[in-house]
């Protein structure tokens, strides 16, 4: 069996991570969307014979977008410049109907893959502008290139063979659902109970509204 035969664990702590610590990054959310909710009881029942998978709640899926850095380590008053660039790039942008799924297996998770792609990756150019414009384009922390538009359904909790997790997907049968990306938050996860939770700082909005202000 080869490496890419293999799951191994999503959570095992990545360079600058540990408990109690959190991350300023965009992402686009979807606690509110419909189409997810049904994605979400769609794979339940494989996800739920997949002991070797932590499912992700609707509440906590995700689009991942640029991050910004750990927060003890970004000035608040480069965040709310950041978010500003944000609403002014993003107000040039349109809001994206995308259809998620169906889902395949991953080496660290079940991911849904979600397209199309091009005015996702417009909205992530727009994003790594924007923190470009307030910290500068060498300080943004992700390569421009590589992005590939998916959202998580959930993440292998051990090292495995990768083929049980693939035939019980296939044997399920592909789903996909529609949501509408209207805006995207900026939030500071953790990963300190083996998922991705957050507070939302501040919501953009995709287009020229005047409703785009930071939560309080």
């Amino acid at each position: 069996m080869t490496e890419s035969d293999r799951m191994c664990d999503h959570w095992w702590w990545r360079p600058g991570w540990e408990t109690g610590r959190s991350f300023y990054t965009w992402h686009i959310t979807f606690a509110d969307q419909p189409g997810t909710q049904r994605l979400v009881d769609d794979y339940a029942p494989v996800l739920a014979a997949l002991p070797q998978i932590d499912p992700i709640p609707v509440r906590w899926l995700h689009l991942t977008l640029p991050g910004i850095g750990f927060t003890e380590e970004v000035d608040l008053h480069d965040i709310d410049l950041i978010v500003d660039a944000a609403r002014e790039r993003c107000a040039e942008l349109e809001p994206i109907t995308v259809t998620i799924g169906p889902a395949h297996v991953d080496p660290e998770s079940i991911q849904m893959p979600a397209r199309p792609l091009r005015p996702l990756a417009d909205l992530r150019l727009a994003i790594r502008a924007a923190i470009g414009d307030v910290r500068g384009t060498d300080n943004v922390p992700e390569a421009e290139a590589g992005f590939r538009a998916h959202v998580s359904l959930g993440y292998s909790n051990t090292a495995g063979p990768m083929k049980p997790v693939a035939r019980a997907l296939d044997a399920h049968g592909g789903h996909t659902g529609e949501v509408v990306v209207s805006s995207v938050s900026l939030i500071n996860p953790n990963r300190d109970h083996k998922a991705y939770e957050w507070t939302d700082v501040a919501t953009v909005l995709l287009g020229p509204s005047q409703a785009n202000k930071p939560i309080e």
